[in-house]
C-alpha cells in the first residue's frame, strides 16, 4: 500500500524529476528542438506571454544545478577518490552552463505556439489577464496541489480496501498472508 501511494507521489513530480534524470551526454549537445509545426513569431511570443503569466520558469529554474549535481553524483560513484577535484570541476561546469535553462522555456513556447493557433493563444493572453484568468493563476496551483493530496489519501485508503480483499481471497484458498 505505502509503495503504491508512492507511486502516485512519484507521479506528481515527474516533471521536475525528468529534468533531472536527463543523461549526461545531452548536456553536451543541444537538444533536439519539439516535433512542433512551424509557429509564427507572433505565437510564439504570445506563448511566451502566457509560459510567463503562469510561471513554469519556476519549474525549471534549476534544472542546470540540479543536472550538474546529479552528474556530479554519478561521476562520484565510479571515481570517489576525485571528489575534491569534481566538487569544484561542478561549481564550473555549473556556472560555463548557467542559463541554458531557458531553451526549457523557449522549447516549451515553441511546443505551445505549435498546439494553438496564434489566435488561440492570444485569446488565452486576454483570458488570463482578466478577473477569472488571474483567479485561474493564483488557484489553480493550490488547487491542484490539493487534488493531488485528496487523491493519495485516497489511494492509501482504497490500498487497504484491496490488501484486505487481496487477504480474504488467500484465505479463502487457505493461505494466510
Amino acid at each position: 500500500m505505502k509503495r503504491f501511494s508512492g507511486l502516485l507521489s512519484a507521479a506528481t513530480l515527474a516533471a521536475g524529476l525528468a529534468l533531472a534524470i536527463a543523461p549526461a551526454a545531452a548536456q553536451q549537445q543541444q537538444p533536439a528542438a519539439p516535433a512542433a509545426k512551424q509557429s509564427s513569431p507572433a505565437a510564439v511570443a504570445a506563448a511566451k506571454e502566457i509560459l510567463g503569466m503562469k510561471n513554469v520558469q519556476a519549474m525549471y529554474a534549476n534544472a542546470v544545478t540540479g543536472i550538474v549535481e546529479k552528474t556530479k553524483t554519478g561521476l562520484l560513484q565510479q571515481y570517489l577518490n576525485y571528489q575534491k577535484d569534481l566538487d569544484e570541476v561542478a561549481v564550473i561546469v555549473a556556472k560555463n552552463l548557467a542559463g541554458r535553462e531557458k531553451e526549457i522555456g523557449e522549447g516549451m513556447a515553441q511546443v505551445y505556439a505549435g498546439e494553438f493557433t496564434e489566435q488561440e493563444l492570444k485569446d488565452l493572453v486576454v483570458f488570463y489577464k482578466s478577473p477569472l484568468g488571474q483567479k485561474l493563476l493564483v488557484s489553480e496551483p493550490k488547487a491542484i496541489a490539493m487534488s493531488l493530496q485528496y487523491m493519495q489519501q485516497w489511494a492509501a485508503q482504497f490500498g487497504e480496501i484491496v490488501n484486505t480483499q487481496f487477504r480474504a481471497e488467500m484465505k479463502k484458498r487457505g493461505k494466510e498472508l
